[in-house]
């Protein structure tokens, strides 16, 4: 070989020295040394680009090309180099022989963005795609004898843009429209489906317990019935399942399947060959543990199984799992709401039956009570009719309950109808109003009616707009203190408009959406009474909608609220009914403003004397003063008569607030406080007290309609000596009542500091209790016993101090009361005090429950404190015994021992508990 042919393939790179020890002899372009100058041209410009470049030069396309194209046709360099390109690319010769045959016929170069390609470069049929150009390659006579091909790969581009559509058309499916998990899966096969050149095939199988079911499949099931499993059981899954690696990515591994055409023979791929791989993939799920169920999905022939494939198809698994769980959980919310719904319906059913069972008792207590109240020849005496008028008053009140109930009821059931009449509305309204106006000027507001007559009858149900115009005007009544209420009706040729304003104290942005809904009250809002149900605005909402109108609000926060009902003409021209009409007209409005009238039934502050011939001359509690906090007239007048029964002086008022105030005025030896009340409830009432040492041991007792464990843990916890639920005996009223006042004459005798006529401005630095004498007999209420003689360690130096409680289930709400204002006293950090608390009261507990047979009924506790310590004794008199589950709450022992060291000594005569803190040191 000479020299120059050698410098003709210099600075080609590895393909140029290939090229140079090429025996160019044995190739039908001959020897280098002999090429035309236009080969020789051509060659130099391959071999300098760093673009893949191929040369075809000659009748049998001799090949000559550089580094970049080498890369490109894989396993076929070097042994391309010299030789035909119809046998390199023979499997692709079909598609490139147009383009190459054309440029040379016509001398033009053509250019194709993204050819698809057959190749054979790695050991497999390949699907590739390439930027390919063909331009004319000319000899010294400008003859064309050959080709320049330019190209570059674009396989990745192009599969990567196709996948990237096949993931966004899956998560477009996740959007959770599709309510129905199987429908979903179907959803996802059939935009698998439409890409099989990624996913030749796709099974989904999702997980039920140990059972692994196929929602969907595609590819898999045309023509191959029963060559992948519909179901399996992950406790025995069988060969078939094992051999598809199903139960492996059941567990959470990937699995790849290799023999895929020996049982699923599936041409795929441009080229029709059968699949021979299979990736089982688990869905992923919330619990890494559990995957939701598993994707198998088929690889093509076509390409390699390389990361960037494998990733898409882990992508392909979290997309189908998105959509899956989205369907899934609004299938889950589906069920929830269809439950809530049943539920709401039960509940509804039930209000419906309950407030029809109410109604045959409530008959036979107002008929009899209306009978004795007008029984002219048996005439009540002056108290026996006060009792009744009471008792008549509030089973009315009930009887109005129970029918807004049933009405509530059933236009949820959607079981109400209209009633309609044609009426004259403006007359009926004028005629609802005024039954509130007395009422309204009682509580020294304004009433304005404003209704002139219509220009035609109205046609509506008239007791559904006695409710709706009731329930609005007592609304208004119950909020507005000053200024007026004004009820107007109009009309335009679109509507009649029934207008209810106030001067009230307004109503939040925040509350307005929520308004008409039931149940719903506004907070901390200031009102007449807290009585109600929480459905009067909700009842007018449903009942303007059954009239075919609606309700609107608009309202400012200390302006007032302003509600209108809106009546189109075409609602109010229904046909009217025939037949006599339902009864019960006026009963809502005369029962509204029989409630009204309680609210503004102000009690006059004077104090309520006994009757100094009721009652023991003997008894210790004569003559004690009693505050009554409480909204309803009613219920004050009730407690009043039966508290001066018992010789106690009483006062009552309408509110914590004015309780409050008459505290501070006057201390009384008892509060008997409603929760629920306006301006001040009974529970803010007691924290006020309570964190005044003026009243910190002032007796309270909460009388409450909220039944129900947290309603009394709550007033206890705040510091309330007993809590009584509604309705209650006159007799356990009175039990408890003595039983709080002797407490509290108790713990002052026991400890004289704790009488706080005034807060003291210094405080003594050791306080040493006396007690009288010894009560062993246990009785109703706590007794004090006396203190023992001093600990030799120094207990007892600063306070020592001992109770005896009845052993009943209540003491420990009374000794948590009685050691709270012991060591409170005493500035016991209030952490501390807590902690102490805490485990004394489990002590209590366990002493009450634990006391087998005692010698005793009664438990004692022993509160010693010294310099630094803290030691609290609680002793039972009976034998020990193991508490039953049922009592058992598994947490004594550990409360006892987090807040405190504890001792426990057992003997036949009782068990002694002793609980010990340290305090910390003084400043």
């Amino acid at each position: 070989m000479t020299r120059p042919s050698i410098d003709l393939f210099s600075g080609g790179g590895d393909t140029g020295r290939l090229m140079a020890e090429l025996d160019w002899a044995r190739t039908p372009l001959g020897p280098a040394s002999r090429w035309p100058q236009s080969l020789r041209a051509a060659v130099r410009l391959v071999l300098s680009s760093r673009y893949p470049m191929l040369l075809l030069w000659g009748d049998d396309f001799s090949q000559l090309y550089n580094d970049a194209y080498s890369t490109l046709i894989g396993d076929k360099h070097p042994a391309a180099l010299g030789n035909d390109v119809r046998v390199t690319l023979a499997e692709g010769w079909d598609v490139l022989a147009p383009l190459i045959e054309q440029a040379m016929a016509t001398g033009v170069a053509s250019w194709v963005p993204a050819l698809q390609l057959l190749l054979e470069r790695a050991g497999y049929r390949e699907e590739a795609y390439f930027s390919v150009s063909h331009a004319p390659a000319r000899d010294d006579e400008g003859r064309t004898v050959g080709v320049f091909t330019v190209c570059s790969e674009v396989t990745e581009q192009v599969v990567g843009e196709r996948r990237l559509r096949l993931l966004r058309d899956l998560s477009v499916l996740g959007d959770g429209r599709t309510v129905d998990v199987d429908a979903t899966a179907a959803r996802l096969i059939d935009t698998i489906d439409s890409h099989p050149l990624d996913v030749p095939f796709a099974a989904i199988y999702l997980r039920d317990g140990a059972v692994l079911r196929r929602l969907a499949c595609t590819g898999g099931d045309q023509g191959h019935e029963g060559a992948l499993p519909d179901t399996v059981e992950l406790t025995d899954p069988g060969p078939v399942a094992y051999a598809w690696g199903l139960p492996d990515a059941a567990e959470g591994r990937p699995t790849q399947v290799t023999d895929v055409a020996d049982r699923l023979p599936l041409p795929a791929g441009p080229w029709g060959d059968l699949v021979r791989t299979a990736l089982a993939l688990p869905l992923p799920s919330g619990d890494e543990d559990q995957p939701l169920g598993v994707l198998l999905a088929g690889i093509s022939p076509s390409r390699g199984l390389d990361e960037a494939y494998r990733s898409f198809n882990q992508l392909l698994a979290q997309q189908i799992s998105v959509a899956l769980r989205n369907a899934q959980e609004y299938e889950e919310e589906r069920r929830r709401v269809e439950a809530l719904a049943e539920l709401d319906r039960v509940k509804t059913d039930f209000f419906a039956n309950v407030s029809h069972e109410f109604r045959t008792p409530l008959t036979l207590m107002l008929g009899p009570l209306a009978d004795a109240l007008t029984d002219a020849t048996a005439p009540l005496a002056p108290v026996q009719r006060e009792r009744v008028e009471t008792a008549w008053r509030n089973a009315t009140r009930l009887l109005t309950l129970v029918n807004s109930l049933l009405t509530f009821s059933s236009l949820e059931a959607g079981r109400a109808r209209s009633d309609t009449r044609a009426v004259d509305l403006s007359a009926l309204t004028t005629e609802l109003a005024g039954v509130f106006r007395a009422a309204v000027e009682r509580a020294g507001l304004t009433l304005e009616v404003a209704c002139p007559p219509l220009p035609r009858p109205v046609t509506v149900d008239p007791v559904n707009w006695e409710r709706i115009v009731t329930n609005l005007l007592s609304n208004a009544l119950k909020y507005t203190f000053i200024g007026r209420i004004r009820v107007t009706l109009d009309t335009d040729d679109e509507e009649v408009r029934l207008t209810v304003a106030d001067t009230g104290i307004g109503i939040g942005d925040q509350d307005l959406p929520k308004l008409f809904e039931r149940f719903h009250r506004v907070r901390g809002a200031r009102s007449r009474s807290h009585e109600g149900t929480g459905i009067g605005l909700a009842l007018v909402h449903e009942l303007a909608r059954l009239e075919g109108g609606e309700v609107r609000v608009a309202s400012r926060v200390g302006v007032g609220s302003t509600f209108t009902v809106a009546l189109p003409w075409s609602a109010a021209r229904r046909t009217a009914l025939t037949g006599p009409p339902v009864d019960g007209r006026g009963d809502a409005a005369r029962a509204a403003v029989e409630e009204a009238m309680g609210w503004l039934a102000e009690p006059d502050g004077s104090v309520t004397e006994p009757d100094r011939t009721i009652g023991s001359a003997v008894d210790e509690l004569a003559g004690s003063r009693i505050l009554v906090a409480d909204d309803n007239s009613d219920m004050r007048a009730y407690l009043t008569r039966l508290l001066t029964g018992q010789g106690w002086r009483v006062r009552a008022v309408t509110d914590g607030r004015q309780a409050l105030d008459e505290i501070h005025r006057e201390r009384p030896d008892l509060v008997l406080t409603d929760v629920m009340m306006p301006v001040m409830d009974g529970f803010d009432l007691l924290r006020r007290l309570r964190a005044d040492p003026a009243t910190r041991a002032l007796p309270v007792l909460v009388l409450s309609a909220r039944a129900g464990g947290e309603a009394s843990v709550e007033g206890l916890s705040l510091g309330a000596d007993d809590y009584l639920v509604k309705p209650f005996a006159a007799t356990e009223l009175i039990a408890r009542i003595r039983a709080a006042i002797r407490r509290a004459r108790d713990r002052i005798a026991a400890n004289p500091a704790t009488v706080d006529a005034a807060p003291a401005t210094t405080r003594p630095a050791e306080v040493t209790a006396t007690a009288p004498a010894p009560t062993v007999e246990p009785v109703g209420d706590t007794s004090v016993v006396p203190a023992a003689p001093a600990d030799r360690n120094g207990l007892g130096d600063v306070l020592d101090v001992r109770w005896s409680y009845p052993s009943a289930p209540t003491s420990a709400a009374m000794m948590r009361r009685d050691v709270r204002l012991t060591l409170g006293d005493l500035d016991v950090d209030p952490d501390v005090l807590e902690d102490l608390l805490l485990a004394t009261s489990e002590a209590m507990n366990n002493a009450v429950e634990h006391a087998q047979r005692p010698s005793r009924p009664e438990v004692r506790v022993r509160v010693q404190v010294g310099v630094g310590l803290v030691r609290i004794s609680v002793r039972d008199f009976g034998t020990w015994r193991d508490r039953r589950p049922a009592m058992d709450r598994g947490r004594g022992a550990l409360l006892m021992n987090a807040y405190g060291d504890v001792r426990l000594v057992s003997t036949l005569e009782g068990t002694t508990v002793t609980i010990e803190r340290r305090l910390a040191e003084p400043a």
